[in-house]
């Protein structure tokens, strides 16, 4: 996690159990939560993708997926279908 977030602080524990102390870890813990959970602003120089998915199939909305070279991004309510094949019969010749 490399976002310029500050670090929550998790002081040295007294000795004998304090109120305060106590706050002070719980308030730590619940912006730890917090920072985890939002994903924040991004700004790369550099990115490496591997093992992407072909399908947006169990994807959530904003992952990426790539399709024959072209990175896609799923949308809610608009899936990409992974491939459409069809096969079909008109009608029989007899030739004699």
């Amino acid at each position: 996690m490399s976002r310029n977030l500050p670090k929550p602080f998790f002081g040295t524990p007294p000795l004998n159990y304090n109120v305060t102390y106590m706050d002070n870890i719980v308030r730590s813990f619940a912006l730890y939560i917090d920072q985890m959970q939002n994903p924040g602003e991004g700004r790369n120089s550099t990115q490496v993708f591997t093992d992407l998915p072909t399908n947006d199939s169990g994807l959530e909305n904003g992952s990426v997926f790539v399709v024959d070279g072209v990175l896609r991004i799923p949308v809610l309510n608009q899936p990409y279908l992974q491939g459409l094949s069809s096969t079909c019969e008109v009608g029989k010749v007899t030739v004699t």
